[in-house]
């Protein structure tokens, strides 16, 4: 068996980032930025007041002293002439600061009577003026690669830039196979289940950026495989659900070879998730999941999002490991590595007394996997661990 970072390489050798395409910036809100954006413009574009008060020249604050009126500037609306000694503005937050005027006194710092305003004593050196430029400059960057956020996304307007480009989203086809599978909301009969993993990894994919293409259930013969894989190879990357083990009914690997699967990997030292394959069937990469739910979306964590992020031209790497402090003592470690669902909460990470790979109920209340290495040592309460968010 292939250990999970060795498994993980080869997976992303598969995968390269997908062509860019150009969206208006009112659709761009989570996609993956693919070149940088420049400013057209300076932010602020002028001088502007940091509040409301009085436009003045630092040469003019003296305590006491009186100065005269002139005009007043808004947002939008600057004073139409200049500021000269013993004059004033009167100036409201984000309005320009008008020719000449370089400090701002807050309103609570004078008095006014009619077009006069006299000083305070008590008078602070701060300027209160944004400088021109202070936030950003015309021709500064937000680099790509990065996938935007709000708060980017309101950068991106104030830099006057109406459309990005960004990653074409993946679409992913999921082939879902099994004689013993039926839909949510179909009657099972007997001897049937409902699928469920396909779903989930439908879910996990369109919240991280891909758009999942849910092909009909494949029955278990080698003609239905065939005609899914060729349905599947229309798209940017298959993720086979189930089949891919060494029993007499698992066809999907024996299928995927005769349909031309170049196959790069098999089985992976882990658990859960030992049944796991990898290959490109004519240059469309290729993930074969175990078809137990847990496992399928467990491996959907370790090797489907980083491939998914590959394709969105972000870096071809592992999920990042956090650490917690481990609330419960616990054994060593078998020779796979233990994607084990737990619970963190306060720092402190416990893991699920029940372990197995069939309860979705398990990985439904879990917050996090917590990650252990082959062979790992028992380790007691207190000690800090791996855990992979979910």
């Amino acid at each position: 068996m292939t250990p999970v970072a060795e498994a993980l390489d080869t997976v992303l050798d598969l995968f390269e980032p997908l062509d860019p395409e150009t969206v208006p910036l009112t659709q761009a809100a989570g996609r993956v930025l693919a070149a940088d954006a420049v400013a057209r413009l300076n932010q602020p574009p002028f001088a502007s007041s940091v509040m409301d008060g009085y436009a003045v020249r630092s040469a003019d604050i003296i305590p006491g002293a009186q100065l005269t009126v002139i005009g007043e500037s808004i947002a939008g609306a600057r004073a139409s002439v200049p500021v000269s000694s013993g004059q004033a503005v009167r100036i409201f937050t984000g309005a320009p600061v008008p020719e000449g005027a370089d400090r701002v006194v807050a309103q609570e710092d004078c008095n006014r009577d009619g077009t006069v305003i006299t000083l305070g004593d008590d008078l602070d050196s701060t300027p209160y003026v944004r400088p021109a430029g202070s936030d950003f400059r015309a021709g500064d960057r937000l680099s790509a690669p990065r996938r935007l956020n709000p708060a980017e996304i309101s950068l991106l307007a104030a830099m006057n830039v109406a459309q990005v480009s960004v990653r074409r989203r993946p679409v992913v086809a999921l082939i879902t196979t099994g004689d013993e599978l039926v839909m949510p909301g179909e009657y099972p009969a007997p001897d049937q289940i409902i699928s469920s993993n396909n779903l989930g990894l439908a879910a996990l994919i369109r919240a991280h950026g891909g758009t999942p293409r849910m092909l009909p259930i494949a029955p278990d013969t080698e003609p239905a495989l065939t005609q899914a894989f060729a349905f599947g190879a229309q798209s940017d990357a298959i993720i086979t659900l189930g089949g891919a083990s060494v029993g007499d009914r698992d066809l999907v690997r024996q299928a995927a070879g005769k349909a031309g699967l170049r196959q790069s990997l098999y089985k992976v030292a882990m658990r859960p998730g030992k049944p796991l394959m990898a290959g490109t069937l004519h240059g469309t990469p290729v993930i074969g999941l175990p078809g137990n739910p847990v496992s399928a979306m467990v491996c959907g964590h370790v090797f489907v999002l980083p491939a998914l992020r590959t394709m969105l031209g972000l870096p071809a790497e592992p999920n990042a490991f956090r650490t917690a402090e481990l609330a419960i003592n616990i054994g060593a470690n078998g020779p796979r590595m233990h994607y084990m669902r737990a619970r963190i909460d306060g720092g402190r990470v416990t893991p699920f007394a029940r372990q197995d790979s069939s309860l979705l109920s398990v990985l439904a209340d879990a917050n996090c996997l917590m990650v252990r290495a082959p062979n790992a040592e028992p380790q007691k309460a207190g000690a800090r661990v791996n855990i992979l968010p979910l």
